[in-house]
């Protein structure tokens, strides 16, 4: 889908409210825009959270060192604890 935003002179710019509302936005709240190679993306605050672990997946799937538990006990050992 692609709508038209208009952005003010001063760099506003508002989302439709049907978009808003389908995105958990009706209330307001954060976006990220990321500047990409095609343009922009515009994602909300749990698209982004769920796009960096897809890319956290891709380099640490099948590596039981990149767990937090693993990472920890790491620490722990090195700490001499």
């Amino acid at each position: 889908m692609t709508v038209q935003v208009n952005i003010t002179p001063n760099g506003r710019m508002s989302l439709p409210a049907d978009l808003r509302k389908r995105l958990g936005l009706a209330e307001g709240g954060a976006v990220f825009l990321e500047e990409t190679e095609d343009g922009i993306v515009l994602r909300t605050a749990a698209q982004a959270v769920a796009h960096a672990q897809a890319i956290a997946r891709r380099f640490t799937e099948g590596n039981a060192d990149a767990t937090v538990d693993a990472f920890l006990a790491n620490r722990v050992a090195e700490s001499g604890e």
